[in-house]
């Protein structure tokens, strides 16, 4: 040790760096973490996140506020330990004060009990889109520009309802959080419109065989909704067409994203026409969003269209970098007034105008879509319909919403 500050005193005589200098130096970059799920079953989700959010950095040439940008990585496997020892070590030991992440939906919920206890430290969101994250006991510095999964959902059990033709409906999804919420949020449109919902199935993140799943859907369900990500939904559906599976799919919002389409293998038959809906539809011809889709391209190793997970954490950065250029990159004040800008944060994004509200969780436009075959062969969400600036409590008021009580296994219900 005292052989290591005699070397430091020598390299500042040396360059001529005095204490006041090596203090410019530290100020003239600022840290920011960022967690994702590099490990498990939703490796490439989280490689495609980061994709993403290193676009939203690379649109501001990688500083902010005059300050060069410093991205320190966190990696999770999607269990809540894990993103919580992640953004410990981002918080306790790197001393980053501002963090980007996490991106799974019971992490989010880990993460956000984490932020009360790092009160000086600003946490905000990847994609980790479970409804009691931000809605029921939110945390004060922890913020999401990225919606829930319920809004995903927005306009699509009507859809299927009306449109479809589709009145019962067998479910089938991962059994934690986020697809509790994504099934509240299509049953809450399609129960109301008359659907029935005979069979749910829960199974566990990382399973293989769903061959037991399978056996125990109703044959007599007009359509089976899927609520599965990554390497869950690709074995589900390839078992499902392997055994002869022929019932209709509704797409849970990752279930059918770039992330699943990509996929090699005999899923395209299964997938086209599946309904869906999300906050991203890879048709969509708004100019911002072809600026964006361009931008993320030049990421390496960028899917034909960016993933839900891609848009969010760029949504989630861009919101992050948006706020630290508002108050010059300080956060010597515990990030007070970066907080303060962050909740009367609204900006136009590449799918329409986000905004937060009084829990720090987003308003924004969600798209409904169908998958359809590209000129390419590539398999594509078509854009069907806008359904715009939905709000956490899906345009129910906020007393009757809270009153349907929190999403779970069991709720809500309509056999």
């Amino acid at each position: 040790m005292r052989m290591h500050r005699r070397t430091l005193l020598a390299l500042a005589v040396f360059t001529g760096l005095t204490a006041p200098s090596m203090a410019l130096a530290a100020d003239d970059t600022i840290k920011i973490g960022l967690l994702a799920t590099f490990e498990g079953p939703f490796t490439v989700l989280g490689e495609d996140g980061e994709r993403g959010a290193m676009t939203a950095v690379a649109e501001m040439n990688g500083t902010v506020a005059g300050k060069k940008i410093e991205i320190v990585k966190g990696s999770s496997d999607a269990s809540p330990d894990s993103a919580v020892r992640a953004a410990r070590k981002l918080v306790e030991q790197d001393g980053v004060k501002v963090l980007v992440g996490p991106l799974s939906g019971d992490e989010g919920i880990a993460v956000k009990d984490y932020a009360k206890t790092q009160p000086n430290v600003t946490f905000i969101n990847g994609t980790s889109a479970a409804q009691d994250t931000t809605l029921r006991d939110p945390a004060e510095n922890f913020f999401r520009f990225s919606t829930d999964g319920a809004q995903w959902m927005a306009g699509l059990g009507t859809y299927a309802f009306k449109d479809k033709g589709y009145k019962k409906v067998a479910t089938v999804a991962e059994d934690y959080s986020f697809p509790y919420t994504q099934v509240f949020g299509f049953m809450a449109e399609f129960c109301k419109a008359g659907g029935h919902v005979p069979s749910k199935s829960w199974v566990p993140i990382g399973n293989k065989d769903f061959s037991s799943v399978i056996a125990a859907i109703p044959e007599d369900v007009d359509a089976i909704y899927v609520a599965l990500g990554g390497a869950d939904a690709v074995n589900f559906l390839t078992q499902y067409q392997q055994g002869g599976g022929t019932a209709p799919l509704i797409g849970g919002s990752i279930t059918v994203d770039q992330t699943v389409l990509t996929s090699k293998g005999k899923l395209k038959e299964v997938l086209k026409g599946t309904p869906s809906a999300g906050p991203t539809a890879d048709t969509n011809d708004a100019p911002a969003w072809k600026a964006f889709v361009e931008a993320y391209k030049k990421q390496p190793g960028a899917f034909p269209s960016p993933s839900l997970f891609a848009h969010g954490y760029y949504v989630d950065m861009k919101a992050t970098l948006l706020g630290l250029d508002q108050v010059g990159g300080d956060v010597s004040d515990g990030g007070k007034k970066l907080r303060d800008a962050l909740s009367k944060l609204s900006f136009d994004t590449p799918t329409g105008k986000v905004s937060l509200d009084k829990n720090r969780n987003a308003i924004a436009d969600i798209f409904l879509t169908e998958v359809t075959e590209g000129a390419d062969g590539n398999l594509l969400n078509k854009l069907v319909k806008v359904v715009p600036q939905v709000n956490q409590t899906l345009g129910i008021p906020e007393d009757e919403f809270m009153k349907l009580g929190a999403v779970n296994r069991e709720n809500p219900s309509c056999p």
